[in-house]
């Protein structure tokens, strides 16, 4: 077993003072993020911040504090721990970034001055002869601005063992396109015992056997770990010849070793999985959750435009029940994918207790009872009847919804944010609080102190705002700061962001920028 021979003593002291500390320092906002949208729920929701509050957080006493510079851009969330002793360097709060270039590195959460202007460490998976893919060869650059596909999704930390678990994309000698799945010790930046592995798979489907193809792949969600196993989701980015498939690939955490494959479209082409980013969701009964774009659909085969929930057996993964829109030819016709994660909501009360919600790019919500998803309606005509809930059109573009307070915030490109009180398992169709517009684009997260001192934080295009997360009224904006001194650099294609440590620290093309209280 990797987990009992590969972590020396001094990691394991590691391992048990980091989770003391994390639920002492849990009253001061130091709670770790160890995961895209702090949960496995993907609720979006810092609810131990205390810090950062609605009134803490204005243009006078809350900006740009420090940046860390990278090897190139950061595309996934950063993640974070407190009091991580680091060989040679004492105990840190520690930010973890990963690169496009490929690199992993840990720096000083709260200061890059001194000894902490460099990385506490730097891992790179780059060799003679091994590179990131170039943009020019994994295609559709015109579309994302990337300059390289690496590392592109949000790693996941295991506090418990001390291991950051990441999936990089290198292009090797003879045009070789390969993906890994790495193990490092959160200390170090070392490789654990076994680690890194290969990343292949195959599913069978009535007598076809489709192999995973990294050329055709990109890992754009954020990792999930889940009851000691790491799932890994694909989509093709559409710019390559070949059969483009979305995939879930699974490996337990502690031996690497494989634990199932899911093919969302064996039949046919496309289905991407890419979620804008946002990794699989996963519920109490340990069933995962995810979302496909594009492609064609058939009835509990080929998954184009669904919402699926897949089933963890042994060694092997299972399609459970599904969610396709009646109208999910018109959605594929006109690129209206479903673009973001699942959100699983926290039991409710009303009929329907177990219930998660779905959004693509028409901005349509649909409310699923997880017990049964609905599947597919045939003869509906304008809506989804078997289904708890569907609210159509309401933004396109939106980026991930969040859940707070028994409310679901939804965002989209241009439009109002809004929250949407969540009633008896039901959302209500009025707004209970609206900001003025904004650009969107991105994801938006809330911090709290339980469920109060909400701030919800969204990139409005390439500034970052605030808002009281219970009005919903502007509270800071970036660009706006006095003098320009706040102004966030150039952010790569749906930047990720992430509040902890009472800051915020935002991904750009070649650095982590730190926010947070002047003083």
């Amino acid at each position: 077993m990797r987990g009992s021979k590969s972590l020396s003593a001094q990691a394991r002291v590691i391992s048990c003072v980091m989770l003391l500390m994390a639920g002492a320092q849990a009253i001061y906002g130091q709670a770790p993020v160890t995961t895209w949208h702090y949960d496995n729920l993907r609720s979006g929701v810092n609810s131990s911040e205390t810090i950062l509050t609605p009134k803490t957080v204005n243009i006078n006493s809350f900006g740009k504090l420090f940046t860390q510079t990278v090897d190139g851009a950061v595309i996934g969330q950063a993640l974070y721990l407190p009091n991580v002793t680091i060989a040679g360097a004492g105990v840190h709060n520690v930010v973890y970034v990963a690169t496009m270039n490929d690199s992993v590195y840990a720096f000083d959460a709260d200061s890059n001055q001194g000894a902490n202007a460099n990385p506490l460490w730097h891992t790179s998976f780059l060799s003679k002869g091994v590179t990131p893919v170039p943009a020019s060869v994994q295609g559709c650059a015109g579309t994302t601005g990337w300059k390289q596909v690496g590392i592109v999704s949000t790693p996941v930390i295991d506090p418990v063992a001390g291991i950051l678990y990441v999936v990089a994309k290198t292009y090797e000698k003879s045009s070789l396109f390969v993906h890994r799945l790495h193990a490092l010790n959160v200390a170090t930046g070392l490789e654990e015992t076994g680690s890194p592995v290969v990343i292949a798979a195959s599913y069978e489907y009535d007598g076809q056997n489709d192999i995973f193809v990294d050329a055709m792949q990109v890992n754009r969600p954020g990792l999930l770990l889940n009851n000691g196993t790491i799932y890994i989701a694909f989509g093709s980015n559409g710019c390559r010849s070949g059969k483009e498939e979305g995939w879930v690939i699974a490996y337990n955490a502690e031996t690497l070793q494989p634990a199932g494959a899911f093919d969302v479209e064996p039949s046919g082409s496309a289905a991407a999985i890419w979620q804008r980013g946002g990794g699989l969701s996963a519920d109490a009964e340990g069933y995962i959750y995810g979302a496909t774009g594009d492609g064609p659909f058939t009835d509990g085969v080929d998954l184009g435009q669904s919402v699926f929930k897949l089933a963890q057996g042994d060694g092997a993964l299972q399609l459970a029940d599904w969610f396709t829109p009646y109208n999910e030819e018109y959605l594929d016709e006109h690129d209206l994918d479903l673009s973001e994660p699942v959100l699983v909501l926290p039991d409710q009360t009303g009929p329907y207790p177990h219930l998660a919600a779905a959004i693509g790019k028409e901005g349509t919500i649909y409310l699923l009872n997880r017990d049964n998803m609905g599947q597919f309606c045939g003869s509906c005509q304008d809506s989804d009847t078997q289904i708890v809930e569907e609210i159509p059109a309401f933004a396109r573009n939106t980026g991930a919804l969040l859940y707070w307070n028994n409310a679901i915030y939804t965002s989209g490109n241009g439009a109002p944010i809004t929250a949407l009180a969540v009633t008896n398992g039901v959302i209500g169709q009025t707004p209970i609080a609206e900001s003025r517009k904004a650009a969107g684009g991105h994801s938006p997260e809330i911090s709290s102190n339980g469920t109060s001192g909400g701030v919800l934080w969204q990139l409005n295009g390439g500034s970052l705002a605030a808002y009281n997360a219970t009005s919903l009224v502007r509270l800071y904006e970036s660009s706006k700061a006095h003098n320009g001194q706040d102004v966030l650099p150039p952010l790569p294609h749906f930047a990720n962001f992430v509040v902890a440590n009472g800051k915020v620290y935002v991904d750009s093309n070649n650095s982590v920028v730190a926010y947070g209280l002047l003083q």
